[in-house]
C-alpha cells in the first residue's frame, strides 16, 4: 500500500496496555518513528478487541497480562474473526514470561521485551506488517522448555518430510525464508513452498506458532543452532 505521493504508507499500530503510563509512552515514543501511525490504544483486552475491529489497524502490539480480559485470550479472539485480522506483537517485560508462549501459540506474529529501545520495537512492528515473524530463539526456548510439553504428538501426526523439519528446524533459530534459501542452497520459491507446508500440516497460525510446537514437541530443544 502506498500514500498519496507514491511513498509508503505508514503501518497503522493500536497499542493496548493496562499501565497508562506505559501506553501513554509508548504511543508517543511510536507514533514520532518513521513509518508507523498510532491508530488507537486500549487499557485491557476487551478495549484491544473492540478497538481493533474498530479501527483494523494493520498491528496490535499487545500486553499480555492486563484485566478483563489478557492478552491470550484477546489475541486468539482477534485471529479468529471473520475480518482480515491484525498481525500482533506481543509485549512484555520478561523473557520466561509464559504468558507469551501462550499468545504465541494463539497466533501472535512474535514478542518484543519493554525493556528494548522504541526504535527495535517499530522496527518489529513494521517487520510483522510486512509478514516476517519476530524471534528470539534463545529467549522463546527458554519460555517453551519452562511449560508441560502440549504439542508432543503434533509432530508425528503432522508427517513431515525430511526437508520439511530441516525448514523448520532453520526456522526455529531466526532465519528469514532468504537466509534459509541460502543456507539449503535452494531457491527462495522452494523455501516459501516447504514453509506453507509445515504451517499447513502442523495446523500453525504463522511460523512463530510452528516454531513453539517445534519446541514443545521436542524437534527443537533450548539452544540448538541450526
Amino acid at each position: 500500500m502506498s500514500g498519496a505521493d507514491g511513498s509508503p504508507a505508514p503501518v497503522t499500530l493500536l497499542i493496548a496496555d493496562d499501565d497508562e503510563v506505559t501506553r501513554s509512552g509508548l504511543c508517543t515514543l511510536l507514533a514520532a518513528q518513521p513509518g508507523i501511525a498510532v491508530a488507537g490504544e486500549a487499557a485491557d483486552g476487551v478495549e484491544a478487541v473492540e478497538q481493533a475491529r474498530l479501527l483494523r489497524p494493520d498491528v496490535v502490539l499487545m500486553d499480555v497480562r492486563m484485566p478483563r480480559r489478557n492478552g491470550i485470550e484477546a489475541t486468539r479472539l482477534l485471529l479468529a474473526g471473520p475480518e482480515e485480522p491484525p498481525k500482533v506483537v506481543v509485549i512484555t517485560t520478561f523473557e520466561n514470561d509464559g504468558y507469551v508462549t501462550a499468545a504465541l501459540g494463539a497466533g501472535a506474529s512474535g514478542f518484543v521485551l519493554k525493556r528494548l529501545p522504541v526504535r527495535q520495537i517499530a522496527e518489529a512492528v513494521r517487520v510483522v506488517a510486512a509478514g516476517e515473524a519476530v524471534l528470539f530463539p534463545a529467549a522463546l526456548g527458554r519460555m517453551v522448555a519452562a511449560r508441560p510439553r502440549g504439542s508432543a504428538e503434533a509432530l508425528p501426526k503432522a508427517a513431515l518430510t525430511v526437508r520439511e523439519e530441516g525448514v523448520l528446524r532453520l526456522m526455529a533459530t531466526g532465519l528469514s525464508n532468504p537466509e534459509i534459501a541460502q543456507s539449503l542452497t535452494v531457491s527462495l520459491e522452494t523455501v516459501k513452498t516447504h514453509v506453507g507446508n509445515v504451517l499447513t500440516k502442523l495446523g500453525a497460525q504463522n511460523r512463530t506458532h510452528a516454531v513453539v510446537i517445534a519446541y514443545e514437541s521436542g524437534l527443537v530443544v533450548p539452544g540448538f543452532a541450526g
